[in-house]
């Protein structure tokens, strides 16, 4: 759940240094372990004031914080981020207080006598990444099946980086470029940048998956009698389909392996020819006559 660390306080956002560590310096003398023996609550308090402090009272982190809000902040900074390297002793010493000791308890950071890791926090973990950046490209089905590129900017350094979009890659992936997305605010490597990919709408044909559809129209007499129809194809040539006899309005002709050869050379998907029977909205009066004819005999 995302914190105000103003409001734990009770100063306003553009409280100083000093205001702080006075609000500060007074709560965690009503709600110090040491005032409240056994008392969950105000143990829960002094960690959550004391957290509150270790954000507001440093400069870049309270800077990470009002820019980011209190849920972006909470997912790049994790506890032991928050009160790496810093020092409660100042507040603690006034009072005579276990300091360092006690967050060392109730938080599970190194006491005295304890030693880090180098370059880990104090639960042992790496320093945090930086955040990750998705960007949403669209693309066209032809470039889904042939492959392309698109040059994209990162937002906080203004690099152009250009990234390789594979042949039969499919609408929803992801392209990852490693090291450009977010920098680190503790020390960590950087975040990494993702190319969300769409399909763009295509005039003739529709993509699922590795698989195309494509309509075609063909007579009344074609599809009752059978008959023949070409077919583009993505690739440019043109396919000649049979038509079966009674064939019926929506049937899908199956060509193998016409469709989206997939990623890494996949075996390519399958090209479905559905058939719209085209009926004629104006007749001669030759063809009104065999339609009566037809009607006559039942069909």
């Amino acid at each position: 759940m995302a914190k105000d660390y103003y409001k734990i306080l009770g100063v306003d956002r553009d409280a100083d240094k000093d205001q702080i560590k006075k609000a500060y310096r007074k709560l965690s003398f009503k709600y110090h372990p040491d005032q409240n023996k056994g008392d969950k609550a105000a143990e829960e308090k002094f960690k959550e004031i004391s957290e509150a402090y270790a954000v507001l009272y440093d400069d870049e982190k309270r800077q990470q914080y009002d820019s980011f809000g209190a849920e972006g902040f909470g997912q790049r900074f994790s506890h032991e981020d928050i009160f790496r390297g810093f020092d409660f002793s100042s507040v603690f010493s006034e009072f005579g207080f276990g300091g360092e000791d006690i967050l060392s308890q109730l938080f599970g950071r190194p006491g005295r006598g304890q030693r880090q890791r180098p370059g880990f926090g104090g639960m042992g973990a790496p320093p945090q990444k930086g955040q990750d950046y998705t960007a949403q490209v669209e693309i066209s089905l032809e470039e889904s099946v042939r492959g392309g590129q698109r040059t994209l900017t990162i937002p906080d350094t203004g690099e152009r980086v250009s990234v390789k979009i594979p042949a039969g890659i499919r609408a929803g992936k992801r392209l990852r470029v490693p090291g450009k997305g977010g920098p680190s605010m503790m020390g960590g490597p950087r975040g990494d940048l993702f190319m969300k990919v769409e399909i763009a709408p295509h005039p003739v044909f529709r993509r699922v998956k590795d698989d195309l559809f494509v309509k075609k129209r063909v007579s009344l007499a074609d599809a009752a009698l059978g008959g023949s129809v070409n077919v583009a194809t993505m690739e440019g040539s043109e396919v000649t389909v049979k038509i079966p006899p009674g064939t019926q309005p929506g049937t899908k002709l199956r060509l193998k392996a016409k469709g989206v050869t997939g990623l890494r050379g996949k075996e390519a998907g399958n090209l479905f020819v559905e058939i719209v029977v085209s009926i004629p909205k104006e007749l001669t009066d030759e063809q009104r006559e065999l339609f009566e004819k037809l009607r006559e005999e039942g069909l």
